[in-house]
């Protein structure tokens, strides 16, 4: 993985072609490719073009290939079928997005048993030039399919640094995508600065890895962690009680706080099934050194039921919701 992954440069596409007839559309789709002035390189059966030549090729290849024997890449990541391209295309308002950086941090207390706010969730909030949002479920989709996951983590990550700035003492639990980053040391060189810059203190920053983004190399996660807590930077799992559940894995990593997914919180005061999760986790969690945080809180009984078993931090619709400012929890009678 190189640094361009870290930045909005254009895509670099290589067309793989299998097949006599496909093979035999390779010299047609060159000559054709070159007399309009675009650049294109052929090795073992395998076009590589940048993004005008990628279209051009499409428009004149697609009708005559074998497309069940045509694959495509973009920046050396993994290889899927040509009948993709298309989307890849289509979802090129993301790298508008992310080079103007149009994000915004907005804050979701997390509070303690007392309903004292302890930190805030930074959450990306995301707008097109018009000013209209654009929801994550489309933000993320369209960043995976560009291959713009790395830039889009970066851009997150540093815009949620700087809204931490607002906070007077509180907690800032910051989104990372693990698998976004390559070298620690080389990635988060900016986040570090970013950090200093601002003057903010590096305990207050918790980094929560996203569960979504299953990390096959533990290694690699565990030397990003690490590398984080030798900067002075807390961390969190996030939805522990699906992929890192381990007593073994949890006691490698260490994490400062662990979250229970919000699956096994709502209702969980009446669920025994739900219960009984609860309280394993609850077990690893302390096993592990970590603080138990329960998120998902949208009543007063799955709250109190959690805090009676033994959790120590809580967030959800329940205490308060993303706004665009850290506000103050309101007492609940």
């Amino acid at each position: 993985m190189n640094c361009n992954n870290c930045s909005v440069q254009s895509l670099t596409f290589d067309v793989r072609l299998s097949g006599e007839l496909n093979r035999s559309i390779i010299p047609i789709a060159i000559d054709h490719l070159e007399r309009q002035g675009l650049e294109v390189s052929l090795k073992d059966y395998r076009l590589r073009l940048d993004e005008f030549g990628a279209r051009e090729f499409l428009s004149f290849c697609e009708d005559l290939l074998e497309t069940d024997l045509a694959e495509f890449r973009i920046n050396q990541e993994d290889y899927q079928p040509i009948v993709n391209m298309r989307h890849v295309f289509d979802m090129e308002w993301i790298d508008e997005v992310i080079q103007n950086e149009r994000i915004v941090s907005h804050f979701q207390p997390i509070v303690d048993a007392e309903r004292k706010v302890f930190a805030y969730e930074m959450l990306a909030r995301f707008h097109d030039a018009d000013g209209q949002v654009i929801y994550p479920n489309a933000i993320f989709p369209a960043a995976k399919s560009r291959g713009r996951l790395y830039a889009l983590d970066r851009v997150c990550r540093m815009t949620a640094v700087r809204a931490a700035g607002q906070l007077s003492g509180e907690k800032a639990f910051i989104n990372f995508i693990p698998t976004s980053i390559y070298s620690p040391e080389f990635c988060l060189r900016s986040t570090i600065e970013l950090a200093q810059q601002t003057g903010v203190d590096p305990n207050q920053l918790v980094f929560e890895v996203v569960e979504s983004e299953k990390v096959d190399d533990l290694e690699h996660l565990k030397r990003i962690l690490g590398y984080y807590k030798s900067r002075g930077f807390q961390y969190a799992l996030d939805d522990v009680g699906e992929g890192y559940s381990t007593a073994e894995v949890l006691g490698e990593l260490k994490p400062h706080f662990m979250k229970l997914d919000m699956k096994y919180v709502f209702g969980v005061a009446q669920d025994a099934e739900k219960q009984a999760v609860a309280l394993s986790f609850l077990e690893k969690a302390q096993a592990a050194g970590s603080t138990p945080l329960a998120e998902g809180i949208e009543m007063e009984e799955d709250f109190l039921w959690l805090k009676a078993q033994g959790y120590e931090l809580f967030q959800g619709y329940y205490f308060g919701k993303p706004a665009a400012a850290p506000l103050a929890v309101k007492a609940v009678s």
